[in-house]
C-alpha cells in the first residue's frame, strides 16, 4: 500500500511537470501578437466593439492566465474611427483552476493612462449609447422579414461570478464629457485610484485623488477620497465606511477665492430596501462647520430625503467674503454670529428646513424655510422671531446720498439760524432748492423678476427705519415680477400702524403702490427716529394712498401721486409762539408797542388736521385747520417733498391776550372781532412754525377792515338818538 501511494505521488508529480512544461511551451512558442486580427474580429462579433491594438500583447498561462495590453483603444461599431476610450497599459492575471468553478481570482489589476471621452452631439445623442450595438448594414432601408425563432428552453439561472482581486491600481486616468448642445464641458484628470484586496463582504481600503474641472462656469476642484468599501452583491448592499473627502475649489463663482472643504461619515446604499444613508456626517468649508445625517427612501420611485442639520456658530459675513461673495457694507458685527439647527425634508426638486431654529446676531427665529421648486426658485418662508433690527442689514449710504444729505442739512441750518421764533421780525427763510433724496438704485430688478416667494414673518419687536415696531407681522408674496405686500402691521410708540401695497417690476421702470394707516402715534418720536428735529409734538393719525414710479428715492418722490389725510391731537408747535406773533400784529394795528416779554417759545394746540393731494412729489393742502386756545387757525399751501420745503398762507382769528392782566397793546376790542390775521410760512419743512412770519401785505387789508369796524362803532353812537327805522337803513348803507 505504501508503495502504491508512492507510485501515485510520482504520477501526479509527473503530470504536473508535464502541464508546467506544456504551459512553458505554449507561452514561448505561441505569440498572441500574431492573432491581433482574429482578436479584433472576436471583439466585433462578441462584444460589438472596435478594438485597436497598437502595442504588444503579453501573456502567461499557468498557474495564472496573465494578460497585458499596450496602446489599445476602443470605439463603437457605428463610429469605428473615433475611439471613445484608449489606454497605455492594462495588466491583469487570473488563476486558471478557479475559472472552472466560475470563480474569478485575480492578482494585481493595473490600468495606466486610461482616457475616456464621452460626447453628446447637437442632436442629443451620446457616443456611449452605441456601445455593444451592431454596425448598421449599408443599403438596407427596411429590415428583412425574419422567421420566428423557436422557443428557447428555459435555462437555469446563472450563478453570480465570485470576484476576488488582490489589488486594483489606476494611474493617470482621464475622463472628459462634452455636450455640443449646451457647450458645457466637464473633466476629471490625473485620476489615481488604489484599492486593497477586493473580496465579497470584506472591507476594501480605497483611495482616490483627482482634479475636476468645468467650463460653464469655469471651475477647478482638487479632491482626495479615503474610505473602506464593502460590497455585498447578494444582498444588494454597498457601504463606504470611514469616508473622508478633502479638497480645494476655485473658479469664476468664487471670484478668484479658494474654498478648502472636507467631509466625513458613513455611507450606505441598500437597493433591496431602496434606501441610502449618510450617518455621522461632518462638513466643513472655510469657517463653516456642520454636523448631520441624511436618509433617502424610495430609491426606485421618487426619492424622499429626510435628516437633520446643525451648523455651529460662525461668521457668515467673513465666510461669504472668503467664497467670493462679499456683502454690502453693513453695521459693524452684522451677520457675525450665525447658528442653525433644523430637520431636513426634500425630493429631487425641493428641500425644506423644518423645525428651524436660527440664531442671528442675538436674534432667534423659529419656523420653516423651503424651496418648493428648484427650477422656479420657489421660496417659502414661515418664521417667528423675538427681536430683529433690520436696519443693521441694509447697505450703507453711498457717497452721493451722503452729499445730498449734507447739502440739505446745510440749508436747514441756514434757515434756522435766521429764524427768530419769538419775535418773528426777520425775513422769511428761502425756499429749499437742494434735492433731499438719493439717486442710487434701490431694487435688483433682474432678481426680483425671477422671484417666486411667499413669506409669513412675525417679530416680538422689529426695528425698521429706526422705528421699534412691537408685535410686527409681515406677509408678502411675489411671482412673475409682481410683488405684493399683503400686510405689514404692529404697535408703534403705544399707537398702531398698518400698510399694504404692491410692486410691479415687469417693466424697466418699476411701479409702486402703497396704502398705509398710522393711528395715535407720537409724531415727534417718528421724526426723531429719522434723525430730524421735530417741529411739532402730538398724536398723529394718518391715512394715505400713494403711487410712484422709478428705482431710486428721487425717482419715486418725483413721481409721487395720491391722497392722504391727517389729524394731530393734543400737540405742541415747538419753538413757535404764535400768540406772541399775533400780539405783535395786533400791536401794529393798534399803533402800540408790546410792553411784556414773550411768555414761552411753544404753542400748544388741541387739534391740527387737513387733507393732502400729491402731484409729482408736491403735496397740496387746501384745508389746514388748527384749534388753539384763544385762536382759530386756517391755512392752505404746498409741501414740496422733492426738497422737503413748504409754502403756506395761514390766517388766524384771534381773541387777544387772555391773561388776567393783558398787555394793553394786544387788547382785542370790537374793532378786531372776526378779523383774520395773516401769516406766511415758507422754508425747510423741518423748521415748522419757526418759518412763519406776519404777512405785512395782508395786514393792510386787516387795517382797512378794522377801520370800518371803528366807523360802525361811531355810527352806532350817533344813531342811538335817531328813529330806529332810519338807523337800520343808514347802517345797511355803510355795511354795503
Amino acid at each position: 500500500m505504501k508503495a502504491f501511494g508512492k507510485i501515485l505521488g510520482l504520477v501526479l508529480l509527473g503530470l504536473l511537470l508535464i502541464i508546467v512544461a506544456l504551459g512553458f511551451a505554449l507561452t514561448h512558442l505561441f505569440d498572441p501578437n500574431d492573432y491581433k486580427d482574429e482578436i479584433r474580429q472576436i471583439a466585433r462579433d462578441k462584444a460589438h466593439i472596435e478594438l485597436t491594438l497598437n502595442g504588444d500583447i503579453g501573456w502567461s498561462l499557468f498557474p495564472w492566465l496573465g494578460l497585458e495590453l499596450h496602446e489599445a483603444s476602443v470605439a463603437t461599431l457605428t463610429n469605428p474611427t473615433q475611439p471613445f476610450a484608449d489606454l497605455q497599459m492594462l495588466g491583469l492575471s487570473v488563476r486558471v483552476l478557479p475559472l472552472l468553478r466560475r470563480e474569478v481570482q485575480m492578482s494585481d489589476v493595473r490600468v495606466e493612462g486610461l482616457n475616456l471621452r464621452l460626447n453628446r452631439d447637437k442632436q442629443g445623442h451620446g457616443n456611449w449609447e452605441d456601445i455593444g450595438k451592431n454596425a448598421p448594414v449599408a443599403g438596407a432601408d427596411t429590415p428583412a422579414p425574419s422567421t420566428p425563432a423557436p422557443e428557447a428552453k428555459p435555462e437555469k439561472p446563472t450563478q453570480p461570478i465570485r470576484l476576488d482581486i488582490d489589488s486594483l491600481t489606476v494611474n493617470n486616468a482621464r475622463i472628459e464629457y462634452n455636450d455640443e448642445q449646451t457647450g458645457k464641458q466637464f473633466s476629471a484628470e490625473s485620476i489615481q485610484l488604489s484599492a486593497g484586496a477586493v473580496h465579497e463582504g470584506a472591507s476594501i481600503p480605497v483611495k482616490l485623488t483627482a482634479f475636476f474641472g468645468s467650463n460653464q462656469p469655469v471651475m477647478r476642484v482638487k479632491t482626495e477620497l479615503n474610505g473602506n468599501l464593502r460590497i455585498q452583491r447578494a444582498l444588494k448592499r454597498y457601504q463606504l465606511e470611514d469616508l473622508k473627502v478633502t479638497g480645494e475649489a476655485t473658479g469664476e463663482p468664487l471670484q478668484g477665492k479658494t474654498v478648502t472643504f472636507s467631509t466625513q461619515g458613513q455611507l450606505l446604499v441598500d437597493q433591496a430596501a431602496n434606501i441610502a444613508e449618510w450617518t455621522n456626517m461632518k462638513l466643513s468649508a472655510n469657517q463653516l462647520r456642520a454636523l448631520g445625517e441624511l436618509k433617502v427612501n424610495d430609491l426606485d420611485k421618487t426619492p424622499q430625503l429626510s435628516g437633520a442639520l446643525s451648523i455651529a456658530q460662525f461668521d457668515l459675513a467673513k465666510f461669504l467674503d472668503s467664497v467670493g461673495h462679499p456683502l454690502p457694507p453693513m453695521a459693524e458685527g452684522s451677520l457675525s454670529k450665525v447658528e442653525l439647527v433644523s430637520r431636513l425634508k426634500g425630493t429631487p426638486s425641493s428641500v425644506a428646513l423644518e423645525d428651524l431654529n436660527l440664531k442671528l446676531d442675538g436674534s432667534t427665529f423659529t419656523g420653516r424655510v423651503a424651496v418648493d421648486d428648484f427650477a422656479k426658485q420657489s421660496l417659502r418662508v414661515q418664521l417667528k422671531g423675538d427681536t430683529f433690527n433690520a436696519d443693521n442689514y441694509l447697505p450703507a449710504k453711498s457717497e452721493s446720498a451722503k452729499g445730498a444729505t449734507a447739502a440739505r442739512q446745510a440749508e436747514v441750518q441756514n434757515g434756522e439760524a435766521g429764524a427768530m421764533a419769538a419775535g418773528g421780525t426777520t425775513p422769511l427763510p428761502e425756499t429749499p432748492t437742494k434735492g433731499a433724496w438719493s439717486t442710487d438704485k434701490l431694487l435688483p430688478l433682474t432678481r426680483l423678476r425671477t422671484l417666486d416667494v411667499d413669506a409669513d414673518l412675525a417679530f416680538g419687536q422689529l426695528t425698521l427705519s429706526q422705528l421699534p415696531i412691537q408685535n410686527a407681522a409681515l406677509k408678502a408674496s411675489g411671482i412673475d415680477g409682481q410683488l405684493k405686500l399683503e400686510t405689514l402691521s404692529g404697535g408703534l410708540y403705544n399707537g398702531t400702524f398698518q400698510a399694504n401695497g404692491s410692486l410691479d417690476v415687469r417693466q424697466d421702470i418699476p411701479l409702486l403702490a402703497l396704502q398705509s394707516r398710522i393711528k395715535q402715534v407720537p409724531i415727534e418720536r417718528i421724526l426723531q427716529a429719522q434723525g430730524q428735529n421735530p417741529p411739532v409734538k402730538g398724536q398723529v393719525t394718518l391715512d394715505s394712498n400713494l403711487t410712484g414710479r422709478g428705482n431710486s428715492q428721487k425717482a419715486l418722490i418725483d413721481s409721487l401721486n395720491g391722497t392722504a389725510s391727517f389729524v394731530i391731537n393734543n400737540g405742541v408747535l415747538l419753538n413757535a409762539n404764535l400768540e406772541q406773533q399775533l400780539c405783535t400784529g395786533i400791536a401794529l394795528l393798534n399803533r402800540k408797542t408790546l410792553a411784556s416779554e414773550p411768555r414761552g417759545k411753544d404753542t400748544p394746540f388741541q387739534e391740527l388736521k387737513g387733507n393732502l393731494t400729491f402731484r409729482n412729489g408736491v403735496a397740496n393742502n387746501p384745508d389746514l385747520k388748527v384749534r388753539i386756545p384763544g385762536l382759530a387757525v386756517n391755512g392752505n399751501g404746498d409741501i414740496d417733498l422733492r426738497v422737503l420745503g413748504m409754502d403756506y398762507r395761514v390766517g388766524i382769528i384771534v381773541e387777544g391776550d387772555q391773561r388776567e392782566v393783558p398787555d394793553p397793546a394786544c387788547e382785542v376790542g370790537s374793532n378786531f372781532q372776526g378779523i383774520e390775521v395773516p401769516l406766511r410760512c415758507r422754508g425747510p419743512l423741518e423748521l415748522g412754525a419757526k418759518a412763519c412770519r406776519l404777512d405785512k401785505d395782508g395786514l393792510g387789508q386787516v387795517a382797512i377792515k378794522a377801520a370800518g369796524n371803528r366807523l360802525n362803532e361811531k355810527l352806532e353812537e350817533k344813531l342811538d338818538k335817531v328813529n330806529p327805522k332810519l338807523k337800520d337803513a343808514l347802517k345797511g348803507l355803510f355795511n354795503r
